[in-house]
């Protein structure tokens, strides 16, 4: 988190609590030594890690099998200039356990785009952060509504 930036820092269970009532997030992931960032569909597990299910040849399975990778989610009212963001930082693997795929095939995501062999990737809940504007209004009561760039800020 950036101490000072007008949002509010959410706790480790707010976070996962957000998350779970997203429908869609962003892994973040090294691509030939380049950050890259992909959309996916995802569901949490019930200890927090986030579930993918992609095909077992994807790109994205090679990328991050192994590593460790971001994963944010977040929901914006661009209107009322309100929103969050969580980001879930931790270790991606493949799961090859045949009881807990056969699990998360029940439980688990469901692909948007399904392929004849699938896979889940476990992204572990190592480090979670959130942050949060409520409102139009920063945690120093200064109303967004009424900011514009060069104009004095009005408490």
């Amino acid at each position: 988190m950036y101490p000072n930036d007008g949002f509010r820092e959410l706790d480790r269970q707010e976070c996962l609590r957000l998350l779970a009532k997203a429908p869609v997030g962003r892994i973040v992931h090294t691509r030939q030594a380049l950050p890259a960032v992909l959309p996916v569909n995802f569901c949490l597990d019930g200890d927090g890690a986030v579930l993918l299910r992609t095909s077992a040849v994807s790109e994205l399975v090679r990328a991050v099998d192994g590593a460790v990778v971001a994963f944010e989610a977040d929901e914006v009212d661009a209107v009322a200039h309100s929103g969050w963001s969580v980001v879930v930082t931790g270790r991606a693997t493949v799961v090859t356990d045949p009881a807990e795929h056969a699990r998360l095939c029940r439980v688990g995501p469901r692909s948007w785009v399904p392929s004849p062999e699938e896979v889940f990737v476990r992204v572990e809940p190592e480090l979670v952060t959130g942050r949060e504007l409520v409102g139009g209004r920063t945690r120093y009561g200064v109303d967004l509504d009424s900011y514009a760039p060069g104009a004095p800020v009005r408490p």
